[in-house]
Formats: C-alpha cells, structure tokens, sequence
C-alpha cells in the first residue's frame, strides 16, 4: 500500500508539471509557468520512446519470426526496455548479472550481454560488440533529445533566454533518468520447487539489472543542458516570425 500510494503521488505530481491548467495557488503560478515546459517534453520524450519499442517490436514480430517470443518481451518489459535504450543511448550504464538455464524477456543480444563474466557494467559499447546496430541507439537518443529541447523552447515564452531553457531541460531530463532508472531496474530470483522443496536439479535463475544512477543522472543533466540550449538556438527564428506576425495583425489606431 505505501508503494502504491508513492506511485499515485508521482503520478500525480508528474500531472500536474505537465498540465495548461493545473488548479494551484497563486503563488506557484510562476514557478509552473518556468518548469512547465521542460517537463512536458520530457514527458512526450519518455512516451514516444515506448511506442517506439511498441512499433519495434511489431515490425520484429512479423519480419524476424518467432512472434511469441517477441510478443512476450514487449508485454513483459516494454517500458522498461524502452527507458533503457534511452539512457544507453546518451552513455548510461547499468550493472547485469544473470545466472541459470532461463531466458530472459530481452532481446537476445543484452541476454548475451550480461551472461558475460568478464564485464563490470553494460553500455552500449557492450552491446555494439555483440550487434553493431546498437549504435543507433545513440543516433536515435541524440535526435530525438534536440527534439525534445526544441519542443521545449517552443511552448516556453518568447522571452527566456537560452541559458535558461538549458537550466529548465537538465534539471527535467536529470530527474527522468533518476526516475526511469530506479523504475527499470530489475532484482529478481526463481526456480522450481516439489513439495516445498526448494530448487531442485540447479534450475534456480538470478536476474540483476541495477543502474549506474551516478553516471546515468549525470549524463542526463549534461544532455538536458545541450539540448535545451540548442533547442532554445533552434526556436529563436520561430518565435521571432509569431512576433512579427502579431505586430501584423494588431489593429492600427
């Protein structure tokens, strides 16, 4: 019940950062106004991140076979795959162990991955050893968070500087990957039991995904910074034809 309650709380409050028309006093107005924008965007940032590992897994469903099983990996670990891409992509890292004869629901290449004795932490480097199509990842992860620093700048005012806006997106973009990291970590242990008995015949699995929540909040505040000030570069021209526009048409006296 606490958990569930600290989860309706975070949702809550994340709704509240997020919305035009949140019901707060009138001397967290102004505050609302400056954060409002950053967090927006880093909230379509985190959505669109998961219907793209929806839209990857479908299209690996019907091109590479074996539905079931990437069916299974999209009902079982979409979000937190999805988030865990995001921080692999901008240079997080997280710390994998699993040991025994069971599959995990991950792509085939992160199982290979953390199978591996020899490695302390998993990045994409890691990953790009294995597959060297993991370095999309941070193509993808580098696109779409100018995206999101431009969004940003666009439903700020006209007013706010770039230095701002840098501010605004690290302290947004810092706190979603403490959030997504501490939310997509996983601990578990399993196996099979007769009678009460406890594992039997060695098919006992350990399964550790655990963050590196130092370098992947940091990476994620130095991201929001360069991204947010080069979204704020990218929205000036923007802004400035709205200003033009609305001198246009203001009605002449």
């Amino acid at each position: 019940m606490l958990f569930g309650l600290l989860w309706i709380a975070g949702l809550l409050l994340v709704v509240l950062l997020v919305s035009r028309r949140a019901p707060l006093p009138a001397r967290l107005v102004r505050f609302h106004a400056a954060v409002r924008p950053a967090a927006s965007a880093t909230a379509v940032l985190l959505l669109a991140y998961v219907s793209l590992g929806l839209g990857t897994g479908l299209v690996a469903a019907v091109t590479r076979g074996q539905p079931d099983r990437v069916f299974a990996v999209v009902l079982l670990a979409l979000p937190n795959l999805a988030w865990l891409a995001l921080t692999l992509g901008f240079g997080g890292a997280w710390d994998g162990r699993a040991e025994g004869p069971f599959g995990l629901p991950v792509p085939q290449v992160l199982d290979r991955v953390v199978r591996d004795a020899d490695r302390s932490a998993v990045d994409v480097a890691d990953l790009a050893r294995h597959d060297g199509r993991m370095w999309w990842l941070v193509a993808v992860t580098a696109l779409a968070l100018l995206g999101t620093g431009l969004l940003a700048a666009l439903r700020s005012p006209a007013h706010v500087r770039a230095r701002q806006h840098a501010l605004h997106l690290a302290v947004a973009l810092g706190a979603a990957a403490l959030a997504v990291s501490l939310l997509a970590s996983v601990e578990a242990r399993f196996g099979l039991a007769l009678m009460g008995i406890g594992d039997t015949g060695g098919l006992g699995t350990t399964v550790e995904l655990l963050p590196v929540l130092w370098r992947n909040v940091g990476l994620g505040v130095l991201w929001g910074a360069v991204a947010g000030f080069l979204g704020a570069l990218a929205a000036r021209p923007v802004h400035r034809r709205a200003a033009a526009r609305g001198r246009s048409a203001a009605p002449r006296r």
